[in-house]
């Protein structure tokens, strides 16, 4: 799976395509640090021109707007750019392993579901790579970029409904309320990636029979089909039932979250001591953090995914690696 790094022929796009991702995505990070200093100035000056009228221009008001907008379209530009370009780099991944497979194909096919393995497998691993690989990078990101802003601002955050006075306490509540939802999910969660992995199987087994049916009239009778149906229609059934409480406990755990931020600061609300442009501003920064640190949550099935596709994938590796010595032995 990992020959794209390994593999001197593939280094320029391992090396320097991470490179490249790596940078543009922290400059992404940056534009938001921008977008979130802006939402402090402008707020401000909408809870100004509302509260003393004729205090703000129309001339000022629109310059906020144009800035934004300014941001705004650099940002949509880059992420464009990186989406564009991770897609590629990604398919260069698939393209290493697909080649290491193909050199291999006369000892590959005598495994079962090697066809899977090479066409399907890999297509699934690049893609779920694409996303949640380049979503952890951001998240790593936007955590180092917004977790002292966050701490800077809750300077003036110092007391919290229930528990009294907490210095720097919006920080506190973010880490906590996060890691919290993180090991709650992963504790709900834990049997999905077995599941998947039997969904897997079961499919790949209903889909064999149907293949060599194709060729031998004897093969993939009725009997045998619905009863190699019936067994993916059960491991999905279960499925379905552990996602069930699964994603109830996901969406209440998230819905939960979005009033969060605004109880914590209610305290310093209700005595006017901040402003409105500070209160989304440090609203954004709190919102930015929290979601770097649920990105185990947030991601949680795709992960279970991508850890059924990397086992199956690391099984037929294995595989692999045991027939190449077998035939250096002989």
């Amino acid at each position: 799976m990992f020959k794209f790094f390994t593999n001197k022929k593939w280094s320029n796009w391992s090396i320097f395509g991470s490179l490249l991702i790596l940078v543009s995505t922290w400059y992404q990070v940056q534009l938001d640090v921008m977008i979130n200093e802006w939402f402090g100035e402008f707020y401000d000056t909408l809870q100004k021109a509302l509260t003393t009228p004729n205090s703000v221009t129309e001339k000022e008001f629109i310059s906020y707007l144009l800035t934004f907008a300014k941001i705004a379209g650099v940002w949509m530009v880059i992420s464009v750019a990186t989406d564009y370009f991770t897609s590629h780099w990604t398919f260069r991944w698939r393209t290493a392993m697909a080649d290491y497979y193909h050199e291999n194909w006369s000892k590959a096919r005598l495994t079962e579901g090697a066809s899977q393995r090479v066409q399907e497998d890999t297509l699934k691993f690049a893609r779920i790579m694409e996303g949640l690989g380049v979503e952890l990078l951001r998240s790593l990101m936007t955590l180092i970029a917004f977790l002292p802003i966050l701490w800077g601002l809750s300077k003036q955050i110092t007391m919290l409904p229930f528990f009294g006075e907490v210095d720097h306490a919006l920080v506190w509540v973010a880490i906590i309320s996060a890691l919290g939802g993180t090991v709650l999910l992963a504790a709900v969660g834990f049997k999905l990636p077995g599941i998947e992995y039997d969904i897997q199987k079961e499919e790949a087994a209903y889909r064999k029979e149907l293949v060599l049916g194709e060729d031998n009239s004897k093969r993939a009778g009725i009997r045998n089909v619905d009863s190699l149906f019936g067994n993916v229609r059960k491991i999905h059934f279960k499925m379905y039932f552990h996602y069930l409480y699964f994603n109830a406990v996901k969406w209440s755990y998230l819905q939960g979250m979005v009033i969060v931020p605004y109880l914590a600061l209610a305290p310093t609300i209700v005595t006017g001591a901040i402003t409105l442009g500070f209160v989304q501003q440090i609203a954004r920064a709190f919102n930015k953090v929290e979601n770097s640190l649920q990105y185990l949550v947030r991601s949680w099935p795709i992960i279970v995914e991508l850890i059924s596709v990397q086992r199956r994938l690391s099984e037929f590796e294995s595989k692999l690696e045991r027939a190449s010595l077998e035939q250096e032995k002989i």
